[in-house]
This record gives structure tokens, C-alpha cells and sequence, in this order.
């Protein structure tokens, strides 16, 4: 498969898991009487993993992160030379998706961009109010951990087949521990679609949710690669 068609498919990948997860948050988190809350959000995020892992992992594997690319090449499972093409992809998909976002939730009467089209944030902008120390290093742990999930589920020593729903809950299971902190990143791409929609706060702390986790894939890929290496 060329690396167009790989990265492509990372677009379209990305642009669901921003859609999804995004868009519960926007839409459906505090609908009347029957909102789906914290858990529903998580989930939501959870399942536009295990879904497109499904669909597209056998394609361009399903990485929808940069900072899973990052983590994939630095624990040894992906070239490093296709890694721009990735992560750009990644990037247009989550930009994408949160202008078609910010297109149908301003389609209700009302609808104020203030609310931050569940962009990442801290201090005033945290959910919690949690302060940049305490969210850089929630996304840095939270991230590492998720590339260990992915290199774990994804080793060839591990069940077959069963890596999406391990990856799928370990997303889930990280967004309903750090919502309340940073709104959940553990990823650039997810960051940066809301935060170019919302403009002025989002984009001054969106560098903190393209360092930390990035900083959080390398050492779990590093951390995993040496975990996972058999004793000789």
C-alpha cells in the first residue's frame, strides 16, 4: 500500500476520532435530560479507536495520533521517514473534523464558541481547574501509558485479534481519569482541530498538548521497547 493511500486513510481515521469523540463532548454531553456525561464521552472516544481499528488498522494501522507514530517508531514498529506524512494527515483529518463540528453545533440556536468546541486546556481552561504542572504531567503519564497499551496489544507474542479492544478501553479508561484535568488530549491532532476553530486561549496552550504527549509516546515507546526485549 503506497504511503499516500496509508496517510489518507490516517485522514479519514482522524477525522472520525475527532467527530466522535469531539462531538459527543459538543453535542451530546449535556444534552437535556439525557445527557451521556463523562462517561459517555470517554467512551465515545473509546469507540472511535476499537471502530476504526477495525476498519482501517489492516490499512495504514490505525495510528490516528501523532504522538502514536511517534511512539511507534521509537518503540521500533514504524519507519521514521513516513512519520511527516502521518502526522500531517492526522492533523488536516482533526482540523477537518472540527469545522464540520463547529458547522452543525452552531446550528442550534444559541450556540456559543466561549464553551471551546472541547478544546484541551488548563488553569481557567482546565474542566477542573487544574494547573499547567498538574495537566503536563497528566498528559505526559497518560500517554505513555497509552503506547505501552498499543505496543503490548499490538506485540506479536500477545492474543491475536484483540488489540483494538484493548486499545479501545485503554482510551476510554485515559479519558475518564484526565477530563476533569485537561479535557483529555494524549493527542496532537485531536488538540489542534478545536483549537485552530476556537482561536485565542486554545491556540496559546495548545503547546502543551503537542509536548507532553509527545514527550510521554517517546519514553513509553522506549519504556515498552525494553520492557518487551527477551532476556538472551
Amino acid at each position: 500500500m503506497s504511503l499516500f493511500k496509508r496517510s489518507a486513510t490516517e485522514l479519514v481515521g482522524t477525522f472520525w476520532l475527532v467527530l466522535g469523540g469531539c462531538g459527543s463532548a459538543v453535542l451530546a454531553a449535556a444534552f437535556p435530560d439525557v445527557g451521556i456525561g463523562l462517561l459517555g464521552v470517554s467512551l465515545a472516544f473509546g469507540l472511535t479507536v476499537l471502530t476504526m481499528a477495525f476498519a482501517i488498522g489492516h490499512i495504514s494501522g490505525c495510528h490516528l495520533n501523532p504522538a502514536v507514530s511517534l511512539g511507534l517508531v521509537v518503540g521500533g514498529r514504524f519507519p521514521a521517514k513516513e512519520l511527516p506524512a502521518y502526522i500531517i494527515a492526522q492533523v488536516i483529518g482533526g482540523v477537518i473534523a472540527a469545522a464540520l463540528l463547529y458547522f452543525i453545533a452552531s446550528g442550534k440556536p444559541g450556540f456559543d464558541l466561549a464553551g471551546g468546541l472541547a478544546s484541551n486546556g488548563y488553569g481557567e481552561h482546565s474542566p477542573g481547574g487544574y494547573s499547567m504542572a498538574a495537566g503536563f504531567v497528566c498528559e505526559l503519564v497518560m500517554t505513555a501509558m497509552f503506547i505501552l497499551i498499543i505496543l503490548g496489544a499490538t506485540d506479536k507474542r500477545a492474543p491475536a485479534g484483540l488489540a483494538p479492544i484493548a486499545i479501545g478501553l485503554g482510551l476510554t479508561l485515559i479519558h475518564l481519569i484526565s477530563i476533569p484535568v485537561t479535557n483529555t488530549s494524549v493527542n496532537p491532532a485531536r488538540s489542534t482541530g478545536p483549537a485552530l476553530i476556537v482561536g485565542g486561549w486554545a491556540i496559546q496552550q495548545l503547546w502543551m498538548f503537542w509536548v507532553a504527549p509527545l514527550l510521554g509516546a517517546v519514553i513509553g515507546g522506549v519504556v515498552y521497547r525494553w520492557l518487551g526485549k527477551e532476556d538472551t
